[in-house]
């Protein structure tokens, strides 16, 4: 079974975001950059998939910049065999990126797709959902734990009330959850072999797939800073200001 794993190149989470003086987005020259913290977590499961005996090969795909490429040799490096970038010089909404990786599945023919359930640049939550509705394959969102079971996966998903657990049957789409696992560090030496497995670069062209943006940011602000807190001397004290003042009771 070939496994494909997008990954997309986001800011550092260590990393403080700013934003841009004209308000039009957020400032990236200069920026540290790094492969989304939940795609690093669906990289480690799809190659503990092929560690199992249950893959037997893992492909990541991203779709951006020429940058986009060491976000590809970061998951090399983890344990991923080959890699596919799709060239996209603007940035593209989750609808077109569902589309590409629909023409991208199309020609790879994976049994699998594992993926971040977000990314935490946009958090838009949406890519998964998409891709799945577009092949018409089963989707098992918000995986904290997953486990082959023969042609079908077993999969606990994080819900407000508790853990629910599901079967799903493949292929199928599979987005995670912090909690799934732990990333493995990409040691010295794998970092090296990565560096010599192959990329393949496909435009949009090569695809068919229209990826022309549809939204438009109108403008791009910080939140507001945080009021400072104030101290009480005593209950009745706390009490009338969340009456009178918080508004609260």
């Amino acid at each position: 079974m070939k496994i494909l794993v997008p990954v997309k190149r986001v800011i550092d989470y260590n990393v403080k975001v700013r934003v841009k003086a004209d308000q039009s987005g957020v400032e990236l020259a200069n920026v540290k950059m790094a492969m989304n913290p939940f795609d690093e977590i669906a990289v480690e499961q799809a190659i503990r998939f092929k560690e199992a005996g249950a893959a037997t090969e893992v492909v990541a795909i991203s779709i951006g910049p020429e940058q986009s490429q060491e976000t590809i040799r970061t998951a090399l490096a983890m344990g991923a065999d080959r890699g596919i970038h799709v060239l996209a010089s603007h940035d593209t909404e989750p609808l077109a990126i569902a589309k590409i990786i629909k023409a991208v599945i199309a020609k790879e023919e994976p049994g699998l797709v594992v993926m971040g359930k977000q990314s935490i640049d946009d958090d838009s939550n949406q890519t998964g959902q998409m891709l799945a509705t577009l092949l018409g394959w089963p989707q098992a969102t918000f995986a904290s734990g997953v486990e082959l079971n023969g042609d079908s996966l077993n999969i606990i998903r994080e819900v407000d009330s508790g853990l629910e657990h599901i079967t799903c049957p493949m292929p199928a789409v599979i987005t995670v959850d912090l909690r799934l696992n732990e990333p493995r560090y990409a040691s010295l030496p794998n970092i090296m072999k990565a560096k010599k497995k192959p990329i393949d670069q496909i435009s949009l062209d090569d695809l068919g797939v229209d990826a022309s943006q549809r939204l438009k940011t109108i403008k791009v602000e910080e939140p507001p800073a945080r009021e400072a807190g104030i101290m009480v001397d005593s209950v009745p004290s706390l009490v009338e200001k969340l009456r009178n003042e918080a508004k609260v009771i």
